[in-house]
């Protein structure tokens, strides 16, 4: 039987997708196969020995020590597009609130005081102080076209509003989601100058720490709407105030208050709520679920962050996994040792990831202790892993 640690509350509707037969689901379980969490802090977690794969129902996966499971062999998924929607909807949530002073004129509203005609009175000789701007026609600047950004991309141009989409790293998959009527740039810089909101949808890495600072606020033109719903480092807080007091920037709308940000009169921020609807965490939930259990089972990856996507239809024969460092000649050491056991291989699918490679080998026999020790024994052989 598999044990399955959650380190969160995981949505029911994603766990009861573990056959009960064959998993044992709590969190209080000890030397689990698997990990499941959501916010949790691993990097001071100890690592179990036992543990083989961890799953977060979510994109991102700053909370979980990736570097250092990657070189114990043990994947690391996430459920990027789960939460898409739920994201997406926020920012125009954010655009919205902006656009219109809502925040603003609700503390205005809140605090009026006298009869109800009196009232009336002030509201109608305070209104003016909250006019705002409508979103048609104006430009919008989406950074990162992932599942996210592709999304807010093409709400974007439902509104009517002209969109500016920048990502290197655009895949065929998402260019083929994205509405024809999106702009697609290479130049950061071109985003920067020609929208009135900007909003970020990139992963936090050395690349985007501090993606937008004193030096790329300067590029933008007066007045542009800032909305931030991917990482708090991701943007600079300190430019960002320092472009509200300058007049550059109009508001800053963010998910990660602090002491700086959270009372200041034209920053809106919220509680972390990006991915906080029913819907977002069943969807992250289910995802999670079926790619670790996949994994337990069958030895298959889909959507890891630190080893490459392997998938390969079970036979009749018995299974191995190897997680191991990408250097040269890995696979003919394995195909030796087997050959020399006498095991045929039936299937096998190998595949490279940055610094570190996993492969999937069927064989037509049982494969005794001695077989799998001998392929752990390959010097940069991480993990291997039997499914009879």
């Amino acid at each position: 039987m598999f044990k399955i640690l959650t380190l969160n509350n995981i949505s029911p509707k994603g766990l009861e997708r573990f056959p009960k037969k064959l998993f044992e689901v709590s969190s209080e379980v000890t030397n689990p196969d698997a990990i499941l969490l959501r916010s949790f802090k691993m990097h001071d977690y100890p690592i179990p020995e036992s543990l083989k794969a961890v799953g977060r129902a979510g994109a991102g996966v700053n909370n979980i020590p990736v570097e250092e499971l990657s070189k114990r062999g043990i994947p690391v998924f996430n459920t990027p597009g789960a939460n898409a929607n739920a994201v997406a909807e926020l920012v125009l949530a954010g655009m919205l609130i902006a656009s219109r002073n809502i925040m603003s004129a609700w503390e205005f509203a809140k605090n009026l005081q006298g009869t109800d005609k009196e009232i009336s009175k002030l509201v109608e000789d305070g209104k003016k102080n909250f006019v705002g701007v409508e979103l048609p026609n104006k430009t919008l600047g989406v950074i990162g076209l992932g599942a996210i950004g592709v999304k807010v991309a093409n709400n974007g141009i439902a509104l009517g509003m002209k969109v500016i989409g920048y990502d290197p790293l655009l895949t065929v998959e998402r260019a083929l989601q994205l509405n024809s009527a999106v702009t697609k740039t290479s130049s950061l810089d071109e985003v920067l100058a020609h929208s009135d909101y900007i909003t970020f949808h990139v992963p936090l890495m050395d690349e985007t720490k501090n993606l937008l600072n004193d030096t790329r606020i300067k590029k933008m033109k007066e007045g542009v709407v800032v909305l931030n719903f991917s990482r708090e480092e991701i943007v600079n807080e300190d430019a960002i105030l320092s472009g509200i007091d300058n007049g550059k920037i109009y508001a800053y709308v963010c998910d990660f208050p602090t002491n700086k940000l959270k009372n200041h009169s034209r920053v809106v921020t919220l509680p972390h709520l990006g991915a906080s609807t029913e819907e977002a965490e069943e969807n992250c939930a289910i995802m999670v679920v079926d790619q670790v259990k996949d994994f337990l089972q069958n030895g298959n990856i889909k959507n890891s962050v630190n080893f490459p996507d392997v998938e390969m239809p079970r036979t009749e024969g018995h299974r191995i996994s190897i997680a191991n460092s990408n250097v040269p000649n890995m696979v003919a050491q394995i195909s030796a040792i087997l050959s020399k056991e006498g095991l045929n291989i039936l299937d096998m699918l190998n595949k490279s990831r940055k610094e570190y490679a996993y492969t999937l080998l069927d064989v037509d026999k049982e494969v005794s202790p001695l077989t799998l020790d001998a392929i752990k024994q390959i010097e940069g052989v991480l993990a291997v892993r039997y499914y009879k």
